[in-house]
């Protein structure tokens, strides 16, 4: 690449390296990194999607991004980073969760060196996703042996997720919008889809009480204060909403009726 640094002998630091350029840094040492073919590029957008919306992420997911350390001796970007902020730069910090896709071509003795540097820098847990033979992910975190979950079982990150993260949500389109849309309702405090349905159908009811109760004070020529209009609107009790809309009926005032 002319004009580079990368074509003088090195060893290299990061600040030598721009903004998007192929490589990383192992101590010093310019590493070539690949393009990634069409399953290696659709199941890290799949999982990177998952891990950005867990509700306990701080900062988000970055693909790709670039943690600088050793000194600006070592460079690497692994295709998955949980924690990336907003900084302009490579991140200085450990990304505390690091995620690896591995697939058909990969170099074996450079993943595991880029692992263990990470783990050794901060990085609490390395997850690489295993594309070739069975789906899978070996977990990684320091001082531990290496833990293998197969495809339809689910990986956690305490203290970093909220959410377990089903296998099959880092490579399947499906079951990533099933995890996406969890993590979506649980940052807008909802469980579930139920709750947001049931909750729907108890907007809904509320509501037909309120225009039932008004159209019978309406309808008995029944005069309602500003305040008493308010008092109707922000009442969240259907016990209390029905228990007025019978009284309405024979009342001699709204405010009798609303007692």
């Amino acid at each position: 690449m002319s004009g580079h640094p990368f074509t003088a002998p090195g060893p290299f630091r990061a600040d030598q390296i721009r903004d998007g350029d192929p490589y990383e840094l192992s101590d010093g040492h310019a590493i070539h990194c690949m393009t990634a073919g069409e399953r290696h590029a659709r199941a890290n957008l799949e999982g990177g999607r998952v891990l950005a919306t867990d509700p306990a992420v701080a900062g988000a997911a970055g693909v790709d991004a670039g943690f600088s350390f050793n000194g600006d001796r070592n460079l690497r970007a692994p295709d998955i980073s949980v924690g990336v902020g907003t900084t302009p730069g490579w991140m200085r910090e450990a990304p505390p969760l690091a995620v690896e896709y591995a697939d058909t071509g990969q170099d074996e003795g450079e993943l595991q060196r880029k692992i263990a540097e990470m783990l050794a820098a901060g990085t609490r847990l390395f997850w690489v996703v295993r594309l070739t033979g069975r789906v899978r992910v070996e977990v990684h975190a320091p001082g531990e042996p290496v833990c293998v979950v197969e495809l339809e079982g689910v990986l956690t990150a305490p203290g970093i997720l909220k959410n377990p993260v089903p296998v099959r949500a880092l490579v399947d389109a499906r079951a990533a919008d099933a995890a996406t849309l969890r993590n979506l309702l649980n940052t807008h405090g909802y469980e579930s889809l139920d709750e947001v349905r049931a909750e729907g159908e108890f907007a809904g009811q509320l509501k037909g009480q309120i225009v039932a109760l008004l159209g019978v004070l309406q309808a008995r020529g029944l005069t309602l204060s500003p305040l008493l209009r308010t008092r109707i609107a922000d009442c969240r009790e259907p016990a209390r909403l029905q228990r007025w809309l019978v009284q309405a009926v024979t009342a001699g005032s709204a405010e009798a009726a609303l007692d």
